[in-house]
């Protein structure tokens, strides 16, 4: 504000002190409010290990196609049981059965994993495991089985390694968290053919895992403060976009975690552009579970969501970044621990 003080002779002792006092009110040292203190805190994060959220990733592609019903299949949830376990979480699976597209029935298995469950204020964290039965993307050999290094295998390596940082690391965030990895997120209708409906009571096809457990959560009135879901987040030069139904259900949550990679560096990665809407695991925990959750998907410019990779067999380790996964890692890291 600008004051005009050429005539100030001819104000009254009583004015001319309400005007200094005014003026060193708005010109000097302000004492912080509660948010500008907050702000400014500093919080001493762990540094994500992409090295470790690489191996993690290459781990699951070697056991091959998670595709459920099969060996493969089989195996991997053995082996994220045993991480999460290994790493202190209280672990929950979740089974049960559902009919595909294709009238397959499938054996799935939803992995729950939690920590500090003294903490009311919980933050969820997603992705799923499972991969898609057939490369219907490709040009050629349309039902080819493929490795699905980003489709499900890089979000579960970001989410093994950030569990196994909270349970090494000397402090940890001050609000409990969950993982789920959700089963049975890819097996729905084949690009370019129509199919019939989903039966009654099921939302989509797809997302068969996330479904069934928004309906039937793994611990009775479970809530959380907001959720994050990670799918296709590895590939080299990834670029992730504001995702309409995550601005839709959780846009607060969408500006914390773009704001937070912004600040540690990552806003060549996080994209403060909005994009269309899309299925997957996080519309049906936020329409179904009653839970804020935003979606963290590649979107490649000039071709659209996912990349041309996607649902092809050219989906394998060749396309796995660190980098990439070195920003969704630490961006989730630290939006973890500066949650309060």
């Amino acid at each position: 504000m600008f004051f005009d003080l050429s005539n100030s002779f001819s104000m009254t002792s009583n004015r001319i002190i309400f005007l200094a006092l005014l003026i060193a009110t708005s010109c000097g040292p302000k004492k912080p409010n509660a948010e500008e203190v907050v702000a400014e805190r500093v919080i001493n994060v762990p540094r994500f290990n992409a090295d470790s959220a690489y191996s993690f990733v290459k781990k699951q592609v070697d056991f091959g196609p998670r595709v459920p019903n099969t060996k493969a299949h089989a195996i991997t949830s053995d082996y994220l049981i045993v991480q999460f376990k290994k790493y202190g979480a209280a672990v929950t699976v979740q089974e049960f059965e559902a009919t595909t597209f294709d009238n397959q029935r499938l054996k799935l298995k939803n992995i729950i994993a939690s920590y500090f469950p003294e903490n009311k204020k919980r933050v969820l964290l997603a992705a799923h495991w499972d991969t898609r039965p057939f490369a219907d993307k490709n040009k050629e050999k349309k039902d080819a089985a493929f490795d699905g290094a980003n489709d499900g295998a890089s979000g579960v390596g970001v989410l093994l390694e950030i569990a196994r940082i909270i349970s090494s690391s000397k402090s940890a965030p001050s609000i409990g968290i969950d993982f789920i990895l959700f089963d049975g997120e890819d097996w729905g209708e084949k690009e370019g053919e129509s199919h019939s409906s989903p039966p009654e009571g099921q939302e989509s096809w797809w997302c068969l895992g996330s479904q069934y457990w928004a309906k039937n959560k793994h611990k009775k009135n479970y809530s959380a403060h907001y959720g994050i879901l990670l799918d296709m987040v590895g590939a080299r030069r990834s670029q992730f976009f504001r995702e309409e139904v995550s601005l839709e259900f959780a846009a607060k949550t969408v500006e914390k975690v773009w704001d937070r990679a912004a600040k540690i560096g990552y806003s060549d990665y996080f994209v403060k552009q909005n994009v269309a809407g899309i299925t997957d695991d996080h519309l049906f925990v936020n329409k179904l579970g009653k839970i804020p959750m935003i979606d963290i998907v590649h979107y490649q410019a000039g071709i659209g969501f996912f990349g041309d990779y996607h649902h092809t067999t050219k989906d394998n380790m060749s396309i796995i970044s660190k980098e990439t996964l070195d920003a969704v890692g630490n961006t989730l890291l630290n939006v973890l621990y500066y949650e309060q």
